[in-house]
């Protein structure tokens, strides 16, 4: 790590006697992280200070300075940080005019560094001698892993290969570095407990042209993922964390990694497969992937076309019937037997799925499938009491969207009425459809997102 003060001791002096003379110098107000802070991925000597790095864009770096996520004391701070694209060494360069105390403090920014970048921080020099004194150690990781088939359309995904490895000794030494990129790249990570039994990592790298001089293979991502016991006698498999490196994404490498992941789920007999807390982004990418596996798989185009002909002949605008867009429960468990999908997220792409399948010029039947999609919402949260002991939504802003977040609370059986009043009046009524309607909206919009998705990659299957 490298400071750098701008400007001569002489002149901050005479800046410093110049306040003297003029008074008290105002409250510090901080330089938010954000603002000062840059990361880059350096895939070679040359990359470090050169405008060629690729600069990557954290979710959020002020989170890692404090509640307020400020920096105090410095004046025209800039801190840069290269993560080596070979040996995931860090190294961070420190800038600044001046510091001195405004009545905050002066932040101490080494501490911070380490708490994200831990062991990885190393001095300039050091940093430097990584591209050539660990080039090799992708490599070392990879050949003790096992290689896992994946489809290749192209050249270049000849080149991509997925190894599954145990998480322990090389590829757990891996893992402690890649935690940096995960912290900084993941909303709401933190680093798993590789002490615990059952975690194993997929790494999806790129092999090197043979001529090519340094390492034979380029990490693009990786996905740890835990096996954890099942009652009775079998085994889950939940994906705890995945990640494209910054420069390869957009590549479908996630997808690639994704499907490896099923793969192995099925070869493994593993009961089904869950992702923790995934990201919108994650969960359209797992959706798409799923439900292109189903538009072929047979045991459920019966049930599929007997629902789409219930929405094209029922009329619910009325609200004289009902229909639910609930599977079989026989199928659900079919589905989580042969292609290892659990419950929740087959539930997930069955909607998807039924959408598929209708035609999106008849518009009663778009209304019927919003009609089943608010009924199912409305359910899952105020259930089926109407009225004062049931469910209620109620508007509260946060610092998330003060405009559309929401509690949801009950009230007890027995409960003095004159405490529930307000829970009943129309304003009350009216605020809660409108949440509701909001949240119907922006589910289908993921459906309808979803659907484009997979009718544009899976045309073939929906002819079929």
């Amino acid at each position: 790590m490298a400071l750098k003060q701008k400007g001569s001791g002489d002149a901050a002096a005479a800046d410093a006697s110049k306040r003297r003379r003029v008074g008290f110098a105002g409250i510090d107000a901080g330089t938010e992280a954000n603002e000062c802070m840059q990361v880059f991925i350096a895939r070679n000597p040359d990359d470090v200070g050169s405008e060629d790095s690729i600069s990557i864009e954290p979710f959020d770096l002020n989170h890692f300075f404090g509640e307020d996520g400020k920096i105090y004391g410095y004046t025209d701070l800039k801190i840069n940080v290269w993560i080596s694209a070979i040996s995931l060494h860090a190294y961070a360069e420190i800038s600044f005019k001046e510091t001195s105390d405004g009545g905050k403090g002066i932040t101490d920014l080494k501490p911070v560094l380490q708490n994200i970048f831990g062991e990885n921080l190393v001095e300039k020099d050091e940093f430097l001698e990584t591209f050539s004194k660990e080039c090799h150690y992708i490599s070392e990781v990879v050949k003790n892993g096992t290689s896992i088939k994946h489809d290749a359309s192209n050249e270049d995904d000849l080149a991509v290969e997925i190894v599954q490895v145990e998480l322990q000794g090389a590829a757990a030494f891996l893992y402690s570095r890649l935690i940096s990129l995960v912290l900084l790249l993941v909303e709401g990570s933190t680093p798993i407990d590789i002490t615990d039994h059952g975690w194993e990592m997929l790494l999806i790298v790129k092999k090197a042209a043979p001529e090519s001089p340094g390492s034979k293979f380029q990490l693009l991502g990786f996905a740890a993922v835990h096996h954890f016991y099942h009652y009775p006698e079998s085994t889950r498999l939940r994906i705890s964390q995945i990640l494209v490196l910054p420069p390869y994404q957009g590549e479908g490498h996630g997808r690639r990694l994704l499907e490896s992941i099923n793969s192995i789920a099925e070869s493994e007999n593993i009961y089904d497969v869950t992702i923790e807390d995934p990201s919108d982004y994650l969960q359209y990418i797992r959706s798409s992937i799923d439900c292109l596996r189903l538009l072929t798989f047979e045991p459920i185009k019966p049930a599929l076309g007997d629902m789409v002909l219930s929405l094209e002949e029922t009329n619910l605008s009325k609200r004289t019937c009902s229909l639910t867009m609930v599977p079989p429960a026989d199928l659900a468990e079919t589905v989580r037997l042969k292609l290892k999908i659990n419950k929740k997220q087959f539930l997930r792409c069955w909607e998807i799925l039924i959408y598929l399948h209708l035609d999106s010029e008849d518009h009663k039947c778009i209304d019927n499938f919003r009609s089943c999609i608010y009924d199912r919402t409305k359910g899952e949260l105020l259930g089926g009491a109407s009225g004062t002991n049931g469910k209620r939504l109620l508007q509260m802003a946060t610092s998330y969207d003060e405009d559309s977040s929401f509690a949801v609370y009950w009230t007890k059986e027995g409960a003095d009425a004159d405490d529930q009043t307000v829970e009943q009046q129309p304003e009350d009524l009216k605020i809660q459809e409108q949440q509701l309607n909001e949240l119907v909206d922006n589910q289908i919009e993921d459906i309808v997102e979803v659907a484009k998705n997979v009718r544009s990659r899976g045309k073939d299957k929906l002819a079929a």
